[in-house]
């Protein structure tokens, strides 16, 4: 990994890729970096921000497991048709992973541009915002207004304050707020 680390160094030809590398070594493997003793009282240990936003999304993963199948369940109850768990599941996949994918596709371009231009490491918080947002929408919100929300969510719900850790809004809300107020009916189902 260390070879690979070389050809994102300052002056190196990958330079302004280096937010994408780190993003994956952190996920990957254990950091390197220590909390100094002198920071205060902090656990030092291999447990950075990253990890413990991975962590948030694997404990996400009942909720969305439960959407997948509850959606699937009512879109077949709604054609009057009978069905098993796993004809609910596959049903709520057609739904639910377009939202899902649309999300951290659009999202996680944002935070990507946001990394390179201020040259600093990409948002774990993204992690936790794209699992966070799919869940408060409903199926049948059109792809393009799900692109919009995360669009608004992460650059003026959190980048515009400075990223992780300063934005004073939570990101996917703010996502969910501005479609809300904007497609008012794209949300409450009319």
């Amino acid at each position: 990994m260390e070879q690979a680390e070389e050809k994102f160094k300052p002056g190196k030809p990958l330079e302004k890729l280096y937010p994408l590398f780190e993003m994956h070594e952190t996920i990957l493997f254990t950091s390197r970096t220590r909390t100094p003793s002198h920071a205060g009282p902090h656990s030092r240990d291999a447990l950075d921000s990253k990890r413990l936003m991975f962590t948030v999304v694997i404990a996400l993963q009942p909720c969305l497991l439960f959407g997948i199948f509850n959606t699937g369940a009512q879109a077949l109850a709604a054609e009057g048709f009978a069905y098993t768990p796993i004809d609910a599941i596959v049903r709520g996949l057609f739904h639910v992973l377009p939202i899902i994918a649309t999300t951290f596709i659009v999202g996680g371009i944002w935070e990507v541009l946001f990394a390179i231009v201020r040259k600093h490491e990409v948002n774990e918080g993204f992690l936790v915002t794209g699992m966070l947002f799919p869940l408060t929408l409903p199926a049948t919100i059109p792809l393009w207004q799900v692109a919009l929300g995360i669009t608004f969510g992460v650059v003026i719900g959190k980048e515009v304050f400075g990223g992780t850790g300063m934005n004073i809004l939570n990101p996917a809300l703010t996502a969910r707020a501005f479609v809300f107020f904007t497609y008012p009916a794209s949300i409450s189902g009319d």
